[in-house]
């Protein structure tokens, strides 16, 4: 009997010595610290997305994990379309990306570009806190990374150095700037503009030499690059497309962690998911949009346009919608319009 309560203690003691050396492997695993990229850094809201996630996952791990921002996509030379296989293959540790650069890897990213899909901020919100989103979230998972939550980098609007675009016309050979995504190409092209991918490295330079008449982004990135100083001297709002963002982790980094400290990982990004997207649409949900008023106080012509004339964007790229339907996804873009139809407005 008191050989076998013998035996028994050994087998305690070696049980509670193999806990103690796994968890104590598991945090020497730990690297010192995580590397997330970005394509912005502060002060726009992407930086904040980035800078507010990893501030409060330091905090809340008590240091644990500490993360590095690196704005400007520099972990792989400011190609920001080659971000997502970066990610894949572990040369970035963690990531608030965007959908529409890595819809190329990912094509039911392309959901959100489809033209004029999402006609406000409660568009958006359907797709990406309902069913649409938990869908996004399987289909980036099984591509290869770990989705925690969802940010956004807004409403893409359009800037131009020569006039107003109030109509499809007024865009008609027209060198607008557009990024690494086909479907982007194909929109410009059925406006009757004549689109060229760059990356935002190289755009900047090409529309302060007038290479480039124009491009289109969020209204922060027009207030932040003080646009006006390489030509943009109009800007039409459109809300043609918005770009949600999306705060992810490398496979291998995220089975590296505790599962206590992947749930902080996790809340942290949502927390800081919710205080970006406010951060995102400040100016630009009130009625007044103070953004616009900022904008034209920079010597800028602002047009918003009439339904009507919104309308007629709608109807010369619905080619290009139909198209990329198939794409996507038939029943993917069907479960998206039931989603925006039934929304709150």
């Amino acid at each position: 009997m008191k050989f076998r309560r013998t035996l028994l203690g050994l087998a305690a003691a070696a049980t509670a010595l193999g806990m103690f050396s796994t968890g104590a492997m598991a945090q020497a695993a730990y690297k010192p610290e995580y590397k997330m990229s970005l394509v912005l850094g502060p002060p726009t809201p992407w930086g904040q997305a980035g800078k507010i996630w990893a501030d409060l996952v330091k905090e809340r791990t008590q240091g644990r994990i500490n993360i590095k921002l690196y704005p400007g996509v520099s972990l792989i030379q400011g190609d920001q379309t080659r971000e997502f296989s970066a990610l894949r293959q572990g040369v970035i540790d963690m990531a608030v990306g965007s959908t529409i650069n890595w819809s190329p890897q990912v094509k039911q990213l392309n959901l959100f570009s489809m033209p004029f899909l999402m006609p406000d901020y409660a568009a958006i919100d359907a797709l990406t806190q309902g069913e649409v989103g938990k869908d996004m979230f399987k289909t980036l998972d099984k591509a290869g990374v770990v989705p925690l939550a969802w940010g956004e980098n807004g409403y893409r609007e359009i800037t131009n150095s020569k006039k107003p675009i109030k109509s499809p016309a007024d865009l008609k050979g027209m060198k607008i700037r557009v990024v690494g995504s086909p479907i982007y190409s194909d929109m410009f092209t059925a406006l009757g503009a004549n689109p060229t991918q760059m990356s935002w490295a190289d755009a900047q330079p090409a529309l302060a030499s007038g290479a480039v008449d124009g491009q289109e982004n969020p209204l922060f990135l027009f207030t932040v690059l003080k646009m006006q100083n390489v030509g943009q001297k109009f800007v039409t709002t459109w809300g043609y497309v918005a770009d949600p963002l999306v705060f992810v982790v490398n496979k291998e980094i995220w089975a590296s962690w505790t599962p206590a400290d992947q749930a902080i990982v996790r809340q942290a990004a949502v927390d800081a998911g919710k205080q970006e997207i406010a951060l995102a649409r400040k100016g630009l949900v009130e009625a007044d949009k103070p953004v616009l008023k900022d904008i034209a106080a920079m010597g800028v012509t602002v047009t918003q346009l009439t339904p009507a004339e919104r309308d007629a964007f709608v109807k010369a790229t619905r080619p290009v919608y139909d198209k990329w339907k198939s794409t996507v996804g038939a029943d993917l873009v069907a479960k998206a319009e039931k989603a925006i139809a039934a929304r709150q407005k």
